[in-house]
């Protein structure tokens, strides 16, 4: 071995030994700021109807995976008419990492905190959310009962909307009584005075 090949045979590990140091470096800085540029919740492009006025922040972001039950009845004041009439929710409430953090259920409707805290609301507006979903919504939250992750929550949007329409399925004087389960999934945001 010439003195050469000496000098590159001592220089490669070293070499080797800061690259792989940089790249472990630069993976590390990745990672911390990927998860320190976390995605803040927004109102924009939601209807004007169902955003939260100013003086309010977020205090909870869940997603709602569950299901809705759904009864034919007479319609309300067109005897001999039928329709598909909502009965109630059934929804687990998770974090955005997936753990179940509460439930959602009624009538009447109730937002559960697994904390034991809980709370029920007074719809202030709906508006579209697109064939087959149930529609975006705006409610003001009654005072919480038990202290708890519920306490001091001021409104919950409904939003990110898939599915939870009345079915398609046919409802009339025949299949009067009949319930059908719908499937849903639905982001709730949890609001408190700022």
């Amino acid at each position: 071995m010439n003195k050469t090949q000496t000098t590159l045979s001592r220089l490669i590990p070293v070499t080797g030994a800061i690259a792989a140091a940089v790249l472990l470096s630069a993976c590390g800085s990745m990672t911390s700021s990927s998860m320190s540029s976390k995605t803040m919740y927004s109102q924009d492009g939601l209807p004007d109807t169902i955003k939260v006025p100013a003086g309010n922040k977020v205090a909870m972001e869940t997603v709602g995976v569950g299901e809705i039950t759904y009864e034919c009845r007479d319609k309300a004041n067109m005897p001999g008419q039928t329709e598909w009439v909502f009965v109630g929710p059934k929804a687990a409430l998770n974090d955005r990492n997936g753990k179940q953090v509460g439930t959602y259920y009624g009538p009447p409707a109730t937002w559960e905190s697994s904390d034991g805290s809980k709370l029920t609301a007074t719809q202030l507006a709906v508006a579209p959310a697109g064939a087959g979903n149930i529609p975006f919504q705006l409610v003001k939250a009654n005072p919480a009962m038990g202290m708890g992750a519920m306490t001091g929550v001021t409104y919950i949007q409904r939003v990110a909307l898939k599915g939870g329409a009345a079915p398609m399925a046919a409802c009339s004087p025949s299949n009067k009584g009949e319930r059908q389960i719908v499937k849903y999934q639905a982001d709730y945001i949890f609001w408190k005075a700022a």
